[in-house]
């Protein structure tokens, strides 16, 4: 029985959600699986992954085949190099404990590198969101300053018709 490790499509209309799934090759899209190996959500920038590092190891160990975008996405997750890592303490190029020590440290980066660009996009989402408040600000100041001289040019008209009138009266 092949198996391929593919996304499961959930979620509503326009909003895609995935399960990240072992599922036999002649099943549906959305159809029987094998296991869930994990979830992907495209919605959020960065994308939220959440995968069973070692549940897809040992899938691809047994022969599974993943699609192409589960290949990167196990690829973002480092399962394919676990997997290698695997099959080199398997051959005796290098020791259980090495190749965990690899792997922790590509783990340690790549979460480095993700906490980075989300810092750097909230930077600029509060950057964006400062712009607009003085954009708004300036705008305010100007349609104030621009109903100001109306209100002037109205108080000046009121009074002189006022004054005129108490002239009229003191020559009576």
């Amino acid at each position: 029985m092949p198996v391929k490790i593919r996304l499961q499509r959930h979620g509503k209309k326009g909003k895609p959600f995935y399960w990240i799934v072992a599922a036999d090759v002649r099943s549906k899209r959305d159809g029987k699986y094998l296991e869930k190996l994990g979830t992907y959500n495209p919605n959020t920038n960065p994308a939220s992954i959440d995968l069973n590092v070692d549940g897809a190891v040992q899938w691809l160990q047994n022969g599974a085949q993943p699609t192409d975008t589960a290949k990167a996405i196990l690829s973002y997750k480092g399962a394919l190099l676990k997997n290698h890592l695997v099959g080199g303490v398997r051959k005796g190029a290098l020791t259980e404990e090495q190749a965990e020590a690899k792997f922790t440290a590509w783990v340690e980066e790549k979460t480095g590198k993700v906490g980075a660009k989300t810092d750097g996009l909230a930077k600029a989402e509060a950057e964006v969101k400062a712009k607009a408040f003085e954009a708004e600000k300036a705008a305010n100041e100007a349609r104030i300053a621009a109903a100001a001289p109306v209100v002037e040019e109205e108080v000046a008209e009121a009074e002189a018709p006022a004054a005129e009138a108490e002239a009229s009266k003191e020559e009576e």
